[in-house]
């Protein structure tokens, strides 16, 4: 199927030009004109029949573009789901899920066919090949997370990379030598997934900064993988006697794990994460924690992409600042 992309190659424009081109909507050179309507003909492209907008030029509807691949946490998504759907009704828009994994295919179709005003995209990766469609779809987009290159682009997220050195650097100070960190399923990290490599490397880097030893364990999302990372922890030479925990799916079973082997927390073991806050004051010892700022991250997000739409300059990039809450899970080390 001949797609606009395809069209604006051919003609050597954008394909926004190709759309103003077709639509009407703004005014173009003669001489693009022909350009795009000989590349048309000679490529054989049919606009879908869907594709006009109402009659004041816009949907109304936002697309939200969140692949439910493997070691992605369902309950984590629809959170930011929720937040970006409440958000997107008080500037009067509805919100398409676009939960395939298609790559470019689900984004091209939603642009091309006039189904939405714009795009907020999730489950970014560091080296993302969905980022040269976003540069030139004639739609705005807003990435929630940070691709290692951002120029042309519009990203939003929490600052991963210091909430876990803020993490590491509060057990530090508590005179912890030897820290963990039991991160996201595997697959999370084989994809490159943006917040998890900045993670990553933020626990990294300050564990180095601070002499500490340190261990990175991905663990699947499941009680049975919980269990087997604690007995891991406890073989490990020296014995880590803080962990850092980035995968909310196993907090609560990573707690159960320690208690049944015999940890007591935090006289044992010191215990900080990086997830929602009411998850962490709710669990069975209140874990110290970076909360996940879902609910500001997805409204920011919209309130990115409207400005985008009435063509308002927008920041590059908007990194929010992690936040501590200090908890019964962390104390001095033993």
């Amino acid at each position: 199927m001949v797609r606009i992309t395809d069209v604006a190659r051919h003609a050597g424009v954008s394909p926004s030009t190709v759309s103003y081109a077709l639509s009407g909507k703004r005014p173009i050179s003669a001489e693009t004109r022909r350009r795009v309507e000989a590349a048309v003909r000679e490529l054989g492209y049919r606009p879908y029949a869907g594709a006009r907008l109402p009659v004041d030029g816009a949907a109304k509807v936002l697309a939200l573009v969140m692949p439910l691949r493997a070691g992605v946490q369902l309950p984590v998504v629809m959170r930011f789901a929720g937040s970006v759907v409440t958000a997107a009704r008080r500037y009067d828009h509805d919100v398409l899920l676009l939960t395939r994994e298609e790559g470019d295919e689900s984004l091209r179709r939603a642009a091309e066919r006039g189904q939405v005003d714009g795009l907020i995209v999730m489950d970014v990766q560091l080296d993302d090949p969905r980022l040269p469609l976003l540069r030139c779809l004639d739609r705005p987009s807003v990435l929630i997370g940070f691709p290692a290159e951002r120029a042309g682009l519009t990203c939003v997220d929490l600052d991963f990379g210091a909430a876990a050195e803020i993490c590491v650097d509060h057990l530090a100070r508590l005179g912890h030598r030897s820290v963990a960190l039991v991160g996201s399923p595997p697959e999370v990290y084989t994809r490159g997934t943006a917040y998890a490599q900045r993670v990553l490397r933020g626990f990294t880097a300050a564990a180095a900064g601070a002499g500490m030893s340190s261990r990175v364990h991905p663990c699947e999302a499941a009680p049975v993988a919980a269990r087997r990372i604690a007995e891991q922890l406890l073989r490990e030479r020296p014995v880590p006697t803080a962990v850092v925990v980035h995968n909310e799916a196993v907090l609560d079973p990573l707690l159960d794990a320690f208690e049944g082997l015999g940890l007591r927390v935090p006289e044992d073991l010191s215990v900080a994460a990086i997830c929602p806050d009411e998850l962490a004051e709710s669990a069975r010892v209140p874990v110290t924690c970076v909360e996940l700022p879902y609910a500001e991250i997805g409204t920011r997000a919209v309130e990115l992409l409207v400005r985008r739409l009435a063509g308002t300059p927008v920041p590059q990039a908007t990194a929010l600042r992690p936040r501590l809450t200090v908890r019964a899970s962390s104390r001095r080390a033993p």
